[in-house]
């Protein structure tokens, strides 16, 4: 293919296919395969709520569609089943689901164990069923919904977090360039504002994730992973019904049970990985800026967040570094010296972290591109030829990252590149962007495969080579790579940031829902460019840029070379403290943002969640996507208009305390708060324990406290709630083998007494330095505590104990 395919319409499927009639049935290991038409279903059990669905093509399977599953399933525990044939159906049952598979004509229909809808299979205007339909290499499949439905995921996306009401493509895209927009503005209205790259609803962005949640009128919902990673075609906009399209590759469905979103996000995660645990300076502030920085620009930049006391853990080198653009290089005119540069920001407490970009330049006397020619590790056309497309060094060639020997020799590249000190890569440019010329006569592995099937895996790929080379040459060291592209499982490699966005308050808002949805599509660690990155920021606009972001997982302030200055002082003081203010309050939240992440990494929950993650049966939630979660007991409400001095929001279920204030809000409510530029409306839930650092770190490098704020929300209401607290050295993957302190945090109160009970498990870390634990009351100001027996007093709200590890009681009277 040599330019991008026509748009399909996918309520028209006129010219489709259908396979109609189910034959012959035989047992298989996880389940059954049928006769359907002239090709063949499978459908098998994963887990007793996952059950996967495949249709062959041309009589054969692709059993490794794509790189996103990386469970073994060949280990995996089969789940009880039991098949039942009946002249017009077969019936497949675990103890989560039921699959009724219609003979003739064939359909699709998913139910719980309960009775309630998983999936059904839609009827087209003719009344015949649409559950698989081919045309040339597409497929196509179509279901029913409710108009009153929601449907959530599909990655990195423009618009709301309710997908519902629009159609999606999905193919990973280099958002900004003028290719990326005309491709993608063909068979739209010119006033239609997905035509234009800079408008909250243009389609599609750089992360392709083909997941879904289908989450119906009660609240329930399913999940659907289509491991298919050719360009897909996503139709939520008629009322009752919705429809998806491949453009090439097989059908294979993962379904997930649910009803729980939490469920599905386990279930989806287990299947394409957990995110990796990133080192703690990873959740600090990033500076980062296009510029033509030198050595001692770089150093003074340093001293700046030194001396004004702007918390600070990374800097960052974009493109400008390097000799001519050219990959792993450096331009010693501006840095003579880079591991010194790395060791010298490493004594003030900085790292360093450059851009790595895919294309690398064709250029005989570039030794890099003439090793990888010489052992055959770039992509190629049909020709034969290597591939050659446009970037930033002007003609590149492309490393073939489907082949094992190409990601091994990009991973040295990167170790031998992060031996200089450097302590983390960017992969940016990894859609694959190609720029004046288009990517389509790009094939892999040895030329033999097609650019649509590993388009949208191009940046996993990548970035699989680059940690796989890291931990080859620093097997004991936690990584941190981040990635502009992604396809389903990029967050067991690195995490995302949102791409370029624009310096306008509709980016602002826009950050929220498109960070919320990536994290619902398994990729947790996500975030966007403070400011803006295209276009000159306002001192209003990067005031409330900096208190949202400093409150999402991913906290970098970035922006375009051509642009004015935005860092945190260059508004002047006012803005300035405002500035330190949400990065400090970022700096003292790090022990409860290190417990939220450690929670992703266990269990896919997103640390950055949109209410109806944790409310999915309170049908304002779903639609509610300028607000969000920040762990599982802070609630945000950031500010995204100019001259806006109060905030409206919606308080969930249970009771709630102004972070500011102290004052106490009931649940299940909109309230008014006051916002003036200076205050982000932040809430802590009643009865949760939040921990704190008691002081301000310039960065995280060496600070281990030895003691952390206990913070408690004191509930008005008796029962038990549960907090925790997770502690390890930050920095290596020690806590995988028991280095580490977790602590469960009870709050029970009944009447007026109220106990607060901690258990540990882990066998700590040799960095700990932590002694004490100190008890901070919100909502009531109690005198005296019962501190495991002994008396002790409680000062302006506040009491200090011992605490090195070991469970404790304390107890004290509201």
């Amino acid at each position: 293919m040599s330019q991008a395919p026509a748009r399909v319409g996918l309520t028209d499927t006129r010219y489709f296919m259908p396979l109609s009639r189910l034959g012959a049935v035989q047992s298989i290991e996880r389940g059954i395969l049928a006769a359907l038409d002239h090709e063949w279903l499978r459908v098998e059990w994963i887990r007793e709520d996952i059950v996967r669905l495949k249709i062959s093509r041309g009589g054969h399977f692709d059993e490794h569609p794509s790189y996103a599953v990386c469970v073994d399933l060949n280990h995996a525990p089969i789940p009880p089943f039991t098949v039942a044939e009946t002249t017009t159906s077969l019936v497949l049952r675990s103890a989560r689901l039921e699959v009724i598979i219609g003979r003739d004509p064939f359909t699709i229909t998913i139910r719980r164990s309960d009775g309630s809808s998983v999936m059904t299979t839609a009827t087209g205007p003719d009344g015949r069923p649409r559950a698989y339909a081919t045309l040339n290499d597409a497929f196509a499949f179509h279901r029913v919904c409710a108009r009153d439905d929601a449907f959530l995921g599909l990655g990195e996306k423009t618009g709301r977090l309710n997908r519902k009401g629009r159609d999606f493509i999905l193919w990973n895209n280099d958002v900004l360039s003028p290719h990326g927009e005309a491709e993608f503005a063909v068979g739209r209205d010119p006033a239609d504002p997905r035509t234009k790259n800079t408008s909250t609803e243009f389609d599609p962005y750089y992360i392709s994730i083909p997941f879904f949640y289908h989450l119906d009128q009660t609240g329930n919902a399913a999940g659907f992973f289509l491991d298919n990673p050719y360009r897909v075609h996503v139709d939520f906009s008629p009322a009752e019904t919705y429809g998806i399209c491949a453009l090439g590759g097989q059908y294979t469905e993962y379904v997930l049970a649910g009803p729980r979103i939490a469920d599905i996000l386990e279930g989806f995660t287990w299947l394409t990985g957990r995110l990796a645990p990133p080192p703690i300076w990873a959740l600090g502030y990033h500076q980062c800026r296009w510029h033509r920085y030198s050595q001692a620009d770089i150093l003074a930049l340093a001293a700046r967040h030194r001396e004004r006391r702007i918390p600070c853990d990374t800097l960052w080198l974009d493109i400008e570094h390097m000799d001519g653009y050219r990959v792993f290089t450096w331009n010693y005119e501006l840095f003579p010296d880079p591991a010194a540069l790395a060791r010298q920001l490493h004594q003030h407490g900085f790292r360093l972290i450059t851009i790595v970009d895919p294309g690398v330049k064709v250029d005989p006397d570039f030794a890099l591109f003439r090793e990888g020619v010489a052992n055959d590790l770039f992509c190629r056309a049909a020709s034969g030829e290597l591939y050659i497309g446009q970037v930033w060094p002007g003609r590149t060639a492309f490393p073939d990252f489907v082949k094992p020997e190409a990601r091994t020799w990009w991973g040295e590249q990167n170790a031998r590149h992060a031996q200089l000190g450097i302590a983390g890569i960017w992969n940016d440019m990894n859609e694959p962007a190609t720029g004046d010329i288009p990517p389509y006569a790009m094939r892999f592995n040895g030329g033999r495969e097609p650019h649509e099937r590993y388009h949208n895996q191009y940046a996993l790929l990548m970035a699989m080579a680059t940690v796989e080379g890291l931990h080859t040459a620093f097997p004991n060291q936690r990584t941190f790579v981040l990635s502009r592209a992604g396809f389903a499982g990029i967050q067991r490699y690195a995490a995302n940031w949102m791409g370029d966005n624009c310096a306008r308050w509709d980016h602002l808002w826009m950050s929220m829902p498109m960070a919320m949805g990536t994290a619902l599509s398994g990729q947790a660690f996500i975030g966007a460019d403070i400011g803006g990155f295209a276009g000159d920021t306002q001192p209003e606009l990067f005031a409330r840029w900096m208190q949202c972001a400093a409150l999402t997982p991913f906290c970098r302030n970035h922006s375009a070379i051509g642009h004015i200055d935005q860092y945190a002082w260059s508004f002047g003081s006012a803005i300035e403290q405002i500035a330190r203010n949400a990065i400090e309050l970022r700096y003292r939240l790090m022990p409860y943002l290190v417990t939220a992440f450690m929670r992703t990494v266990e269990t896919g929950e997103p640390v950055q969640q949109p209410l109806v993650f944790a409310y999915q049966y309170d049908r304002l939630t779903r639609e509610i996507d300028d607000q969000f979660l920040v762990g599982r007991d802070l609630l945000a409400a950031p500010v995204y208009t100019p001259c806006t001095t109060s905030r409206q929001l919606y308080l969930p279920a249970g009771e709630w305390y102004d972070w500011h204030t102290d004052t106490r809000y009931a649940g299940e409510q909109f309230v008014v708060v006051p916002a003036p530029l200076d205050r982000l409306p932040l809430f802590a839930r009643g009865g949760a324990v939040v921990p704190l650092w008691p002081d301000v770190p310039a960065s995280t490098m060496g600070y281990y406290p030895e003691t952390i704020e206990l913070h408690l929300f004191i509930p008005t209401h008796d029962g038990v709630y549960t907090s925790e607290l997770h502690e390890d050295d930050g920095l290596t993957l020690a806590f995988q083998h028991g280095a580490y302190y977790r602590t469960l945090f009870r709050v029970e109160r009944r009447g007026h007494e109220l106990t607060i009970s901690g258990s540990t498990r882990g066998d700590g870390f040799t960095e700990c330095a932590r002694t004490s634990f100190t008890l901070v009351v919100h909502g009531a100001n109690p005198a005296m505590a019962e501190v495991n027996g002994t008396p002790q007093a409680f000062v302006n709200g506040r009491t200090t104990f011992t605490n090195r590890g070991e469970a404790f009681v304390v107890s004290f009277t509201v």
